[in-house]
């Protein structure tokens, strides 16, 4: 399945999920029972046309909470998701991350690769993770005692365009009421789209806590990726295909892997494999493999 499916199937899901169009027409926030319910992907809670919640936002607003610290659910979601695909979801149905995507299609001069210092800014949304998701919650009060919501309030760019900008153009009140705050969001939010088009995701990249959460399990995953030892001539092209940069040969389950399978398309020789874990490729299929490359019938 080619970038555009993958692009249509990630479209599709955020029109679903965010499909309460009275929403957007009057500036309001759908309060529905579905409402209860986290997508996968980072979905603003705060969108007009939202149908659940983003289950960071979720996450912190029970952190936060004089009622309850830990919720089951939102745990069990997020592990869920984690143990059957990893960053699955990342690359097939998040909405900020198909807005990256379609940014970085923009022609332009320059597209950086990587950039220096890439590996220690990977660690970056382990620590937006850390502070801001959970110690911003647990540890900064307001006067009524509830945790600050900090990723949310402070930098959230899927928040900003998917909820703040509907909000802001469809509500007077909302809009007579903006500050600091939305001038901050969105600086933050305007410099990620036009890193964008020249990074590829570099939000998910660097920055996003549930990328940061779902990469976790990457590695054990029930659906990950398999190298056909055999057959795999450890050429380089699936890196090259990666726009994350990932030695696919080496490290096909690598916490960064959104699985989007450009290295799939790209390996000549079938090497990389998508399915559950634990299948084994049958021996005569890979020799097969090796024979035809060198021309001789099977």
């Amino acid at each position: 399945m080619g970038r555009t499916n993958r692009h249509m199937i990630q479209g599709g899901f955020s029109f679903l999920t965010n499909a309460y169009l009275p929403g957007f027409l009057n500036g309001s926030i759908f309060t529905g029972p579905t409402k209860i319910a986290c997508v996968p992907g980072l979905s603003c809670y705060s969108c007009p046309g939202a149908l659940g919640s983003c289950p960071i936002g979720a996450m912190q607003f029970v952190l936060g909470s004089r009622d309850y610290s830990f919720s089951l659910y939102i745990t069990g979601f997020l592990v869920t998701i984690g143990a059957l695909s990893g960053r699955f979801t990342c690359g097939w149905l998040c909405p900020f991350g198909l807005l990256q995507d379609l940014l970085h299609k923009i022609p332009f001069r320059i597209k950086i690769l990587t950039v220096k210092g890439d590996r220690y800014l990977r660690l970056i949304k382990y620590a937006l993770l850390l502070v801001f998701v959970i110690l911003f919650p647990l540890f900064v009060l307001d006067i009524a005692g509830q945790g600050e919501q900090g990723f949310c309030k402070w930098i959230c760019p899927s928040g900003t365009i998917m909820a703040g900008w509907p909000l802001v153009a469809a509500n007077d009140g909302i809009r007579n009421a903006i500050g600091f705050l939305f001038a901050w969001k969105n600086l933050i939010l305007i410099a990620l789209l036009l890193i964008s088009i020249v990074i590829y995701r570099p939000f998910c990249r660097y920055l996003c806590p549930l990328g940061a959460i779902y990469g976790w399990f990457n590695p054990v995953a029930l659906y990950r990726f398999h190298i056909d030892e055999a057959s795999c001539d450890k050429c380089g092209i699936c890196q090259n295909a990666c726009k994350l940069n990932i030695p696919v040969f080496e490290k096909p389950n690598s916490p960064d892997c959104i699985r989007c399978n450009d290295c799939i398309h790209a390996c000549p020789n079938g090497s990389i494999q998508k399915g559950i874990a634990g299948k084994e490729h049958p021996v005569y299929d890979s020799m097969k493999r090796i024979v035809e490359k060198e021309g001789d019938p099977v």
